[in-house]
């Protein structure tokens, strides 16, 4: 206790609250279908994604991470479990109950922004509902969509065409740009790099690296590929069969994985320093 302090009071440093994580995923499970046809996707997951940082989540096709995404953004319900966002439980009465409890926004951009953009609308229009999904006009927003475009690199005159006049790394960073026009805390990128060309993939986590330390952007980052993980992840999470098998800072999973599924995953995989040509399939 500081020597300025009155006898019998507590210090600011002694009575100072912890900020809690932005999201705190803590024994969640996820049951999609019904009867006969339900499976358990997530099966008792914990997460935790701290303020500012990137973390990764790994595993092979039907592990359960785009279905952990989706849960974030309030698209499955948990059968039981907790997700909290910035320490504030999420409600079960969708975007409407998230306002009202003033929960911090998560902006989730998909795996495809072809399937995921309107082709009937310019850019303009998609990013103008997502400004004010209210009115979507896009006169009072164009200087707002003008700026955005701006940080995910792209010209303004972009605004006016549509998405089938861009590549598939340029709709990437219109999907990115939709997404920020709802001033996020967290944006979840949903394996936004697995159908882009090396240099593209490099260009976008360029993109995203850049948005970090502009914006001060937490980010899931959700990836097959292990050599993307490690190069824009702070912390990783590798899921199998919808279980959590491993976490952890992302070099020291990287150098000293603990799990064999996440040990036959490096060794399969090119990008990575356990990569070898005689390990059989993951």
């Amino acid at each position: 206790m500081s020597p300025f302090t009155p006898a019998g009071a507590t210090s600011p440093e002694a009575t100072e609250v912890p900020t809690p994580p932005l999201v705190h995923v803590e024994d969640l499970v996820v049951v999609l279908g019904h009867g006969r046809s339900a499976r358990t996707v997530l099966d008792h997951v914990d997460l935790t994604v701290e303020r500012g940082g990137v973390h990764g989540l790994v595993g092979e096709s039907g592990s359960g991470k785009s279905t952990l995404a989706k849960a974030l953004v309030g698209v499955h319900r948990p059968a039981s479990g907790r997700i909290s966002l910035g320490g504030i439980p999420l409600p079960r009465r969708g975007m409407r109950g998230r306002r009202a409890a003033g929960l911090p926004r998560v902006q989730l951009v998909p795996q495809d922004p072809w399937s995921s953009l309107d082709p009937r609308r310019t850019v303009a229009e998609t990013i103008a509902e997502a400004v004010d999904p209210v009115r979507a006009r896009v006169a009072p927003a164009r200087a707002r969509i003008s700026a955005l475009l701006e940080q995910v690199r792209l010209d303004a005159d972009a605004a006016d065409r549509y998405p089938h006049q861009f590549s598939g790394g340029q709709r990437q960073r219109i999907a990115v740009a939709r997404a920020l026009a709802g001033d996020p805390d967290l944006l979840v990128a949903d394996e936004i790099t697995s159908a882009l060309d090396l240099t593209t993939q490099a260009e976008i986590l360029d993109l995203l690296a850049d948005l970090r330390a502009r914006l001060g952007l937490t980010m899931l980052f959700i990836s097959h590929d292990l050599a993307v993980v490690r190069e824009i992840s702070d912390e990783v999470t590798v899921l199998l069969h919808g279980r959590v098998v491993e976490r952890g800072p992302t070099e020291s999973v990287f150098a000293r994985p603990s799990d064999g599924y996440t040990r036959r995953l490096l060794a399969a995989d090119p990008g990575s320093p356990g990569f070898s040509l005689e390990a059989g399939p993951v």
